[in-house]
């Protein structure tokens, strides 16, 4: 690459960078100083940005292929301010925009960013990738051959797309040494039923496991054939429930709430829109509990930021993931390229955003789930440590749902 092309590369993506950079800086910086002070600020980190780009290009010890060095300043910025988004490249947006929606088929993961790699939200429970044995916490190290480090998350997904029975290969990193290659099929997803039953001293459990539309529905279903069995409390299961869209927990909120804010949501340039209770909608004001674990997500945070931030449910297990907000594609310049971006945050009503904090329980479990590994709270700097537990756990036993049993007995 001669001088006066690496200069060009060199500016361009300067110039994108500028453009992320300076969109996010005088964001955070409008509220408490003047545009002016808030300028200097931008520009001060873009001179940064600029000079340690030149060092690379001219001290690095080989000649750097500056598109990779672009495409991993970006991905990184975007990682940094948000797992959930993306940037493509002209041809991948383009692609992106052809056959997402088209493909039939898929393996049934809810994914996020981080450490730079691919990482599993949860598995759609009865999805080839749950039957596989993929869960909250793996990490992708491939896809097709292709490393996922720095591999924007939208792309990532449509690889995992197709034909219904076409066959996919990756590799993942659990907490072993080597990378385990498995090989997915994908199918066409069936989200499943929400199901529910009777369990001793009158207290009915409800699970749900995706809140895709329609589900909150079959909730109050539940709980209305429930109350008629003689319930007298309730239990809602919402682990690993990721799948789904925000509205739907909203409207799984409402069913236990009959007045209160559930959640809000605002951006800097989407104005807050707030979503209240409606009494109407309302059907079980009976003694609730609801468990969480490290993959619940999105649509079932809000309900249960919700649920504890009105005082009405106690949270029993483990902090949720963090992941509820709306997302926007935006093209970033003139040749086809876009970033898919959280434009909105969704908040409880005691106004922390659930997209960084996750919901965490009143009640933690003591006692590591065998099938969840080992606990995310080394990653959170405000989690509270965890107690020693005062037994080991049982083969086969669910200890959150033993905990939640316990609490909810105390429950009048």
């Amino acid at each position: 690459m001669n001088s006066r092309a690496k200069f060009a590369v060199v500016m361009s993506s300067t110039f994108v960078v500028a453009l992320l950079l300076g969109g996010t800086l005088l964001g955070k910086g409008a509220a408490a100083q003047d545009d002016s002070t808030s300028s200097t600020s931008v520009y001060k980190h873009l001179a940064v940005y600029s000079e340690v780009l030149s060092r690379i290009r001219s001290e690095y010890v080989e000649e750097p292929d500056m598109k990779s060095v672009t495409l991993g300043a970006l991905t990184g910025l975007l990682e940094s301010i948000d797992p959930y988004a993306s940037y493509l490249n002209a041809s991948q947006y383009k692609e992106y925009l052809k056959n997402f929606d088209a493909a039939k088929g898929d393996v049934g993961l809810i994914l996020a960013k981080k450490y730079g790699y691919i990482t599993v939200v949860a598995a759609v429970p009865g999805s080839p990738a749950a039957k596989a044995g993929l869960t909250t916490g793996d990490m992708l190290e491939s896809i097709k051959g292709i490393a996922t480090r720095d591999m924007p998350l939208a792309w990532a997904k449509l690889l995992l797309k197709g034909e219904p029975g076409s066959t996919i290969e990756t590799s993942v990193l659990r907490r072993k040494p080597e990378p385990e290659k498995i090989t997915l099929t994908r199918a066409v997803l069936t989200y499943p039923a929400v199901t529910s039953k009777m369990l001793a001293d009158g207290v009915g459990l409800i699970k749900v496991e995706a809140l895709t539309s329609g589900k909150a529905k079959e909730v109050a279903t539940a709980a209305n054939a429930l109350k008629g069995q003689g319930a007298k409390k309730l239990i809602l299961d919402l682990r690993y429930c990721a799948a789904g869209e925000p509205d739907e927990g909203i409207d799984l909120a409402n069913l236990f709430l009959d007045k209160g804010l559930i959640t809000y949501a605002s951006g800097q340039k989407f104005p807050r829109k707030d979503y209240n209770a409606d009494p109407k909608k309302t059907v079980a004001t009976l003694p609730l509990v609801v468990l969480t674990n490290r993959g619940t997500a999105s649509g079932a945070e809000i309900a249960a930021a919700a649920l504890a931030g009105n005082k009405r449910a106690e949270i029993v297990g483990e902090r949720t993931y963090g992941d509820a907000s709306i997302r926007r594609s935006i093209t970033a310049s003139d040749d086809g390229s876009a970033i898919i971006l959280s434009v909105a945050k969704y908040y409880g009503p005691d106004g922390k955003s659930i997209q960084d904090n996750g919901v965490t329980p009143e009640t933690a479990n003591m006692v590591v789930d065998s099938e969840a590994g080992a606990s995310d709270d080394d990653d959170d700097p405000d989690a509270k440590p965890a107690a020693p537990a005062k037994e080991a756990k049982k083969p086969g036993e669910d200890s959150i749902l033993k905990k939640a049993l316990e609490v909810i007995a105390k429950k009048a």
